[in-house]
């Protein structure tokens, strides 16, 4: 391990102008890129406290040997020489947007004599042009079958094309009129890439100047009395409808617009892109990636726009595909710090300008909801497949076994998670991993009582020492121990009769404190505890003052968040049905002359006590069984009680099983 203070420039030397840094480690291998507005300012940075920096920025600074840089005049020039050294040295400290997949696309092959039609996967070349990405191949072949009646153009190999071009017979395809079979010369080449030209500018969105060129050839040949030919159009456009209609229209005609969203937590993030051309969606895209530092949602954007719009010119360079890869505007999340310099860097490539924004309502916003939503299921698909893994989940445990110090490792981990709003209707969750995998079966809520006086703190104390004597009483370990650890009744354990192999605590070195204490005074010695602090996913152990921290992309710490995110999960909703609970009862049966029947019709009618508020008289008594007396009554009332009303609360059980 380096000690950056050896390589640390003289603050004199570092220039006060933007630029572009890379580290380096030992061999010369540039480990990390980053650019700023101000060299001096940005690299002071990476030699301040070493306690004071991110996890993963203290691993990068002390494993390079060494820093140099590179003076611009401007910041645009900043980023692009950001992403061409990114691409150049694939630092491994800096994130890389790789696709989850391999993306199909239809590429169309205008360098040749007669331009073929086909999916393809791959690096793009020269002379090619690509529509897509498409999310699935079948989709390109599906609607490619459907505009081959349309557009006739050649979809063989090379050598199926010589093939029958010796023998001067047209393949199947000929036959049925899919393909005008320049192979046997019944079109040349003029007409063949006529035909092919045509398939683009349909593709690229111009629809409306074809389908009205065939409803008027089909209206001629119909006067012409040409019936055959006038069916054939016909057919031919209701083809290209049904082509259309695969691509829903999402935004007004003329639409040129990439949308991009995130899904994310502290370790890894997927981000999802719609292609709106013509204002139909073209295509989707969609990566995960694992953070390697910390980094927000207006960071993430920055890093995306800069890796992707440069790969993709890049790419449209080397293929001399024609057109841009940039629409006319980029709709994200969040905008970046830097959002003008990305605009105009954008702008640059496009060559013309292009609007970087926040769509903020109507349809645009509702697309970006879409995507979000598309991007929250891929991410939710990707932790799923690593939490089935089984090979992982071994891993996780060996790894936490070993950071831990701990005898065996863990397969049984339990974590306690408090929630509540300002002191109020404080509840807890306790959840279960067995193997890496939850048991929910086993989860446990609890409604806390005297620790709530004590915050947090208080309340883990109190929530412990619940769990675990009802532990030590079902497995007769206290004076007052059951019989048995086993229910006679189902012959299965009892509720609290395993003990953890590990206590993971929602909070930092207080809580995780607590925790111990509470174990230490009730006699348990043999149950690990620690304390996961969200912020900085930083491991405490009890009355250690530094805490342990684990690689941000290592299956342990990867475990240890599934399971302190599935509590906080438990707990949250616990305190919504408590409280949602608390708050029906405490507003509407104070109200006289308003029974069970009555409340329960007006909950059933509004769905809420805050709609039955906003609610005026005359809709309050078209409820059946209420009067025009009682809804003056029940409007009255919420008004005056104006959704602070305080009423007594049901306690529940501590064990009381999960939804």
């Amino acid at each position: 391990m380096a000690d950056p203070s050896t390589y640390r420039p003289a603050p004199g030397t570092i220039p006060d102008a933007p630029g572009v840094y890379r580290f380096h480690d030992a061999g010369g291998r540039v480990i990390y890129v980053g650019k700023a507005k101000s060299l001096r300012s940005r690299l002071s940075s990476y030699f301040a406290d070493l306690a004071g920096l991110h996890p993963r920025t203290r691993q990068m600074v002390t494993t390079a040997t060494g820093v140099q840089w590179t003076v611009v005049g401007t910041e645009v020039e900043a980023l692009q020489l950001e992403y061409s050294w990114i691409k150049e040295y694939d630092p491994k400290f800096n994130v890389r947007y790789r696709d989850d997949k391999s993306y199909p696309v239809l590429a169309v092959t205008l360098h040749e004599e007669y331009p073929r039609l086909h999916v393809y996967r791959g690096p793009r070349r020269r002379g090619v042009r690509y529509f897509g990405p498409y999310a699935h191949a079948w989709a390109i072949r599906e609607t490619l079958d459907l505009l081959l009646r349309v557009f006739p153009a050649r979809t063989c190999s090379g050598g199926v094309f010589k093939r029958h071009s010796q023998i001067g017979r047209p393949c199947l395809l000929g036959y049925i009129g899919k393909c005008s079979a320049p192979c046997v010369g019944r079109v040349d080449a003029e007409e063949h890439r006529t035909i092919v030209e045509d398939f683009c500018d349909f593709l690229a969105g111009h629809t409306d100047q074809l389908m009205r060129k065939l409803d008027k050839e089909m209206q001629t040949a119909s006067a012409e009395l040409e019936f055959e030919r006038a069916a054939r159009l016909r057919d031919d456009l209701e083809a290209l409808r049904r082509a259309m209609e695969k691509q829903a229209v999402v935004l007004g005609d003329g639409t040129d617009a990439d949308v991009v969203a995130f899904a994310e937590d502290e370790l890894a993030a997927a981000v999802q892109v719609f292609h709106i051309r013509g204002g139909r969606v073209r295509g989707q895209r969609g990566w995960v990636i694992d953070k390697v530092e910390e980094m927000d949602t207006e960071a993430l954007t920055s890093q995306f726009l800069t890796q992707f719009y440069g790969e993709q010119a890049s790419l449209a360079d080397q293929a001399d595909a024609g057109g841009t890869p940039v629409p006319r505007e980029v709709l994200v999340p969040q905008l970046p710090g830097d959002a003008e310099t990305i605009a105009g860097w954008l702008s640059e490539l496009r060559g013309s300008r292009v609007s970087l924004r926040v769509p903020q309502r109507g349809d645009k916003r509702a697309l970006m909801e879409t995507v979000e939503r598309n991007a929250k299921e891929a991410f939710q698909q990707y932790k799923l497949r690593r939490a089935g893994d089984l090979t992982a989940r071994s891993a996780a445990l060996q790894e936490l076994q070993e950071a831990l110090a701990l005898d065996t490792a863990p397969l049984r981990i339990e974590c306690i998670d408090v929630s509540h709003v300002q002191g109020s209707d404080v509840v807890a969750s306790l959840v279960v991993f067995e193997d890496g995998v939850p048991r929910k079966s086993e989860y446990r809520r609890f409604e806390v009582r005297e620790g709530a006086e004590g915050g947090d703190v208080g309340s883990i104390d109190e929530v412990v020492r619940r769990r675990f004597h009802r532990y030590l009483s079902e497995t007769g370990k206290s004076a007052e121990a059951e019989p048995s650890a086993v229910d006679p009744d189902t012959g299965r354990p009892k509720k609290f009769a395993y003990p953890p192999n590990l206590l993971v605590i929602d909070g930092g070195g207080p809580q995780a404190n607590a925790a111990a204490d509470a174990l230490t005074e009730m006699g348990i010695t043999d149950v690990a505890v620690i304390g996961l602090a969200k912020r900085l996913e930083e491991v405490w152990l009890p009355a250690d003052p530094d805490p342990v921290i684990l690689a941000r992309t290592s299956e342990a710490l990867y475990l240890l968040q599934r399971v302190r995110d599935e509590a906080h999960r438990f707990a949250i909703a616990y305190h919504r049905k408590k409280r949602g609970k608390r708050m029906t009862s405490s507003t509407l049966d104070a109200i006289p002359g308003l029974g069970e029947t009555r409340r329960t019709a007006l909950l059933k009618h509004f769905g809420s006590v805050r709609k039955l508020r906003q609610a005026g008289v005359e809709e309050i008594a078209a409820v059946p069984g209420i009067g025009r007396r009682t809804a003056e009554t029940v409007h009255s009332a919420l008004a005056a009680d104006g959704g602070a009303g305080q009423g007594p609360v049901t306690e529940n059980a501590e064990g009381e099983s999960s939804d």
